[in-house]
């Protein structure tokens, strides 16, 4: 340990050969009393900090040894070492194209239409401080994951932060499962989306949206199959570049086109529905419209803020991480990317098309040919983000399934006959939710805000408050500076951010809801009807 950092407490009932066969990179105790806490190092000279409790019965890593679970990332590299499936193997480089792949996605394009409601100016300083706010958490949970190297996915932390109660580690896990089949279910609809624009109207294809939408689950069950997120990084790359593609051509052929689609040259008309509407050229706002409702404006931001929010992986990410202090790397990488591709495609888009011929996704806004050219670049991300949470989600199944047996780490026929079989489950699961649930979309947002709001603000700070209480029963003082009292004052506001998207976020989208029952909008259970753009 370096001289500026106190010794961990001296615990009981500990193996001393273990600590030694373990390279003294973590520390633990059997003995779990409260108060007993281990501590975890990244090397031999830089500390991370004690772990906030004892390690939980129900995350131990498979090995000849459960005590082995305990050990460091090396260690657990080497434990690997004589399997046919390893799964701590990812580098910094791969675990960036997931992060790239999960976050450079066809939600980019409803940026357009959030800042069309918010106004350039606040659209382009709330994507600037979300990002800035979902980076920090990123790093709490990064420091809170090497405290406590055993940990799978959120569903372990979720437990550990909430006083190691079972009943927090089911809510995190219907969350986290709910979660992610909801956003496979979306991807469905996308893709089904998608083959209806290119498509058009054909009569001859009976109930083509459904037909469309089991097309759109088989392919990407086919996809989901690899068993390893270094296998999947290869698909994400291939996926974020041609998502990169697709809105960049998105974005220049805003400006190309002469006008944009369901242009006017009219200052103001009744369209055929006998709506009135307004024409001519494209009005760009700094601020938001007067007319513009509080629950509007709310559902703009949202909308930025779901974009950015996708915590709910990174433990999952972090624990096939060859060298897990390495993930910064990767984070900053994505969030530079992020913040800049997010915020040019959205407003290029924005003072191209304006307020009167905005659409979400903002496809929808290009004339019939770019639409088609642009969109079609975004089948790989369409594909691969919902194989990648289908992962995810199988990957928390089967490792409870298989804690310690040969089929996890193994080619046996069990062992991918169940991971082929839990994928299956969780597609026809996605496929049925996205056509019978009617109003998909507005429950979608529903959902995000229920569960983002634990997901990517209130575990995260929570998590910095624990973290911080250990410090303090390890002997750790902290000093009492303007910088530790703005950081405290930071973790408390996305405690309370968390509350509002949980509060209002969920008000906001019930609205929608029932808006959309008003205005008839509400499609039928397995509709047959095109959903094209």
């Amino acid at each position: 340990m370096s001289a500026r950092t106190p010794s961990p407490p001296r615990e009981k009932g500990r193996d001393k050969s273990r600590i030694d066969d373990a390279n003294a990179s973590t520390a633990f105790t059997e003995d779990v009393r409260p108060g007993l806490w281990s501590w975890t190092k990244l090397d031999d000279t830089t500390a991370v900090g004690p772990r906030i409790g004892p390690v939980l019965q129900s995350v131990f890593i498979a090995s000849s040894d459960s005590n082995d679970s305990l050990v460091s990332p090396e260690r657990q590299h080497e434990l690997e070492k004589g399997n046919a499936i390893q799964y701590r193997t990812c580098s910094w480089q791969k675990t960036a194209a997931l992060l790239f792949s999960e976050y450079i996605c066809l939600a980019i394009m409803s940026f357009p239409w959030s800042y069309s409601v918010l106004g350039l100016v606040p659209g382009l300083i709330l994507t600037v401080v979300v990002c800035l706010v979902v980076l920090y958490t990123s790093l709490v949970l990064w420091e809170f994951c090497l405290r406590h190297p055993e940990v799978r996915d959120v569903c372990d932390i979720g437990q550990m932060l909430f006083w190691n109660k079972n009943w927090a580690w089911w809510a995190t896990a219907i969350m986290f499962l709910l979660n992610n089949t909801f956003i496979q279910g979306l991807h469905v609809v996308v893709g089904a989306e998608y083959l209806n624009t290119m498509t058009g109207t054909d009569p001859r294809v009976a109930c083509r949206t459904v037909s469309f939408g089991i097309i759109v689950a088989l392919v990407c069950w086919l996809c989901s199959l690899p068993r390893t997120f270094n296998t999947l990084s290869k698909l994400g790359v291939f996926s974020a570049f041609f998502t990169f593609i697709s809105v960049l051509l998105a974005a220049a052929f805003s400006g190309a086109q002469k006008h944009p689609a369901g242009y006017d040259p009219r200052p103001s008309f009744t369209s055929d529905s006998g709506v009135a509407s307004i024409g001519g050229s494209p009005i760009v706002t700094a601020f938001p419209v007067k007319s513009a409702s509080y629950i509007a404006c709310f559902n703009a931001f949202l909308n930025i803020s779901y974009t950015f929010i996708g915590q709910i992986t990174l433990p999952s990410f972090i624990a096939e991480m060859r060298e897990p202090k390495d993930f910064p790397k990767a984070l900053w990488a994505c969030a530079i990317a992020e913040v800049i591709l997010f915020s040019v495609v959205g407003a290029v888009i924005y003072a191209y098309t304006g307020n009167q011929y905005m659409t979400a996704p903002a496809f929808g806004s290009l004339q019939e040919t770019y639409k088609k050219a642009a969109f079609s670049f975004m089948i790989p991300t369409i594909i691969f983000l919902g194989v990648l949470y289908a992962s995810v989600s199988a990957r928390f199944i089967f490792f409870r399934i298989f804690k310690n047996s040969q089929h996890r780490t193994e080619h046996t026929v069990t062992g991918w006959s169940t991971w082929a079989a839990i994928l299956l489950t969780t597609w026809i699961a996605a496929f049925v939710i996205a056509e019978v649930i009617p109003f998909f979309s507005s429950l979608l947002s529903l959902m995000s805000s229920l569960f983002d709001s634990f997901f990517g603000f209130i575990f995260w700070g929570v998590a910095y408050f624990r973290m911080r209480k250990a410090d303090s029963t390890a002997g750790i003082a902290r000093k009492r500076g303007i910088g530790t009292i703005l950081l405290g004052v930071t973790n408390l506001i996305i405690i309370l951010v968390g509350f509002l998207f949980l509060t209002f976020g969920s008000y906001a989208s019930v609205l929608g809801i029932l808006e959309a029952y008003e205005t008839g909008s509400v499609r039928s259970v397995f509709s047959c009807a095109s959903n094209g753009l």
